[in-house]
């Protein structure tokens, strides 16, 4: 039986390095395009709460590394305007956003605190006063 090669030090720094760069480059993506895109859509999607929610959680610095990288990752598929369902799409187009959204909440939920859902709760209470 032939057993595959164990990656050396630098090919394990390396895949860090890269993903930590990712991360960041998420981290950036999102910080820049959430809030307008929210705002624009909020009232088509249904699980704003949800999403604001892992926001919260992805942007608070005692949530693990890991569970940010995949929260912001699932964020940044929300924000970016590639999409596998155009978002325009009237009734279907957040549908694969909803899927990629909830996949990571039933992933990362131990890492979502109750503080995440009340901020998301008090955010959506603002936009909603800010919009009468």
């Amino acid at each position: 039986m032939v057993r595959p090669a164990k990656p050396s030090s630098d090919e394990i720094a390396r895949g860090r390095a890269l993903i930590a760069r990712i991360d960041k480059v998420d981290e950036v993506t999102v910080s820049r395009r959430f809030w307008p895109k929210l705002r624009r859509s909020v009232a088509r999607i249904p699980f704003a709460d949800q999403l604001l929610s892992l926001y919260f959680a992805a942007r608070d610095p005692q949530t693990p590394t890991r569970a940010k990288g995949m929260m912001l990752a699932a964020l940044a598929y929300f924000v970016l305007p590639v999409d596998a369902v155009p978002d325009v799409l009237v009734g279907i187009g957040f549908t694969d956003d909803a899927a990629v959204i909830a996949a990571v909440i039933a992933i990362l939920s131990a890492h979502i605190r109750s503080r995440h859902r009340e901020a998301a709760r008090q955010a959506l209470a603002q936009m909603a006063r800010s919009e009468d």
